[in-house]
């Protein structure tokens, strides 16, 4: 193995001559005595906002997720704020965190940063979801926000998102302008306020109670009875405001799976926290089909997406797809509403079924690049149409106008509304998508994903880009359609199937999202995971 760089050890001397904490300083010096090649790609440069804020595995260096990077991230907020909004350091940043490993430290030391800089913080004392603290920024007309978390990612993660003053997570320029702040502060010298500073305000219970009053205004159908439903956390910090919600909002507390209900950041029940992996709602599915529920759905850690599963003709129990969601709350949302000034969004990789859903009730629908950041920025790109409802295939929902970020609360609230209409009306959720497909024709989504490194993923999908083949698992390519500010390549096949390629913005994988109208595109996705090497 071939030793690390004599930059690589300076630079790691130092991190560890600065280093807060003992586990990471453990590592660090036992990684520098041995000479340990990874010292190269951990000091390789330092981590850069993604799709969804900084994400990385909690340990030792400047690529990785610790005490000195989230300082180091603080301070160059707070430069960025201060100079951009002459009311920031009245107006404040409001701090939340979920329940990995140092998270609350993460926090404490954002909170002490951004004092220290001479700006106010609200920092929640305790763990909170994510659409909560984004609800609570335009509450407090703070000047952004910063949520500790890593939402899905694996257990050994954690994470760092930067919110807006709208609510929204930054965009370019903002994510540019921060990042390039952030560069311009030496994490081995970051001035910290104490933890009694008189500019953090700790904020108890007050705003996750005002949040809570806002939620039953979701509801569209009130009167409808609720039927049963199943609910999983997923050890994570959705679990007291979901119940909570449910409750306000007249549906009745929902049946929870117990050993999953407390937050808990090392996930012992689930190794992948996330609604979309096969397995992590096997709990939840039991637990529904004992307790008779019509629908079973489960917040993933931070509580800002839902998954759910519903009930088969054949006894069991299938999770939907995230686009199936969208087209049940879609339709739900457009049939119980009226203008044609109405908005909805959707993302490039996110099914066609919604803008023919929006044509046929004749209002206006976006799509737009991949996270939902891009979501909420299209909402404010267009302050003349009324949005009533946005989605990504990754089990993002917004189905309110605030906060401007997906929510897994209030569209799991909504959700169950649909349920329990389906239920009065006579039927299902299985037979409102059947009568979705029978109008729009039977949409068949298919995802995968290959693990590769982000540099080779990114040189993948370009290769791909700069050659795109002109036939596909036996189908014309008919349009090669390229997104560059989402690294996405889009292949329209003959016989209506689209393909579409793009490295991940948080895991190092690229994913591949086919879609065929009447036809399986599951051929033509393994195509071109082929060519993608």
């Amino acid at each position: 193995m071939t030793a690390p760089t004599q930059r690589a050890l300076d630079t790691a001397q130092r991190w560890l001559d600065a280093e807060p904490d003992r586990d990471i300083s453990e590592e660090l010096a036992e990684l520098i005595e041995r000479r340990d090649p990874s010292l190269d790609e951990r000091f390789a440069g330092r981590l850069q906002f993604g799709t969804a804020g900084l994400r990385a595995a909690v340990a030792a260096g400047s690529m990785r997720m610790n005490r000195l990077v989230v300082r180091q991230a603080a301070a160059g907020l707070a430069r960025h704020l201060l100079a951009t909004d002459g009311r920031a350091a009245e107006r404040g940043v409001v701090v939340g965190r979920d329940s990995r490993r140092k998270s609350d430290l993460f926090a404490l030391d954002t909170a002490r940063a951004l004092a220290a800089a001479g700006i106010r913080v609200h920092l929640f004392d305790n763990v909170v979801p994510t659409p909560v603290l984004a609800w609570s920024i335009t509450g407090l007309d703070a000047a952004a926000g910063v949520m500790v978390t890593a939402s899905h990612n694996p257990p050994a993660d954690n994470g760092y998102k930067v919110y807006l003053d709208s609510g929204a997570q930054i965009v370019p320029p903002h994510d540019e302008l921060i990042s390039a702040a952030i560069g311009e502060v030496d994490p081995f010298d970051v001035p910290l306020a104490s933890e009694d500073d008189p500019l953090i305000t700790h904020l108890g219970t007050d705003l996750v109670e005002a949040y809570l009053d806002s939620v039953p205004a979701v509801r569209l159908r009130p009167e409808v009875a609720p039927v049963a439903v199943a609910y999983t956390a997923m050890h994570g910090v959705g679990g007291e405001v979901l119940v909570a919600a449910f409750e306000r909002s007249g549906l009745g507390p929902p049946a929870v799976v117990e050993e999953q209900f407390e937050p808990d950041g090392t996930f012992p029940t689930v190794p992948f926290p996330n609604p979309e992996e096969p397995g992590a709602m096997d709990l939840v599915m039991a637990l529904a089909e004992r307790v008779g529920a019509r629908l079973a759905i489960a917040n993933d850690p931070d509580a800002d997406r839902v998954g759910a599963a519903i009930p088969t003709r054949d006894g069991g129990w299938r999770r939907l797809g995230g686009d199936e969601i969208g087209w049940l709350l879609a339709d739900h949302i457009l049939r119980h509403t009226d203008g044609d000034d109405r908005l909805v969004v959707t993302t490039l990789v996110s099914s066609s079924m919604l803008a023919a859903i929006a044509a046929d009730h004749g209002v206006h629908s976006v799509e737009t690049f991949t996270g939902f950041k891009w979501i909420a920025h299209t909402v404010a790109a267009h302050p003349s149409q009324r949005f009533v409802f946005g989605y990504e295939q990754a089990l993002g929902y917004l189905v309110t106008d605030r906060p401007l970020d997906k929510d897994g609360i209030t569209a799991a609230v909504l959700l169950a509304e649909v349920a329990a209409l389906a239920e009065a009306e006579g039927t299902d959720l299985q037979g409102r998508l059947e009568a979705l497909a029978e109008r729009y024709g039977r949409h068949l989504m298919v995802e995968r994903s290959v693990r590769m490194d982000p540099a080779a993923g990114s040189a993948a999908v370009a290769l791909l880009r700069a050659t795109p083949p002109e036939r596909v698992a036996g189908s014309s390519v008919i349009s090669v359609e390229e997104y560059p500010e989402a690294s996405l390549l889009r292949l329209v096949l003959d016989g209506g199937i689209r393909v579409q390629v793009r490295p991940s913005g948080t895991e190092p994988k690229v994913k591949i999202y086919g879609e065929g109208v009447g036809v399986d595109p599951t051929a033509a996705v393994e195509a071109i995971i082929e060519l993608l090497g």
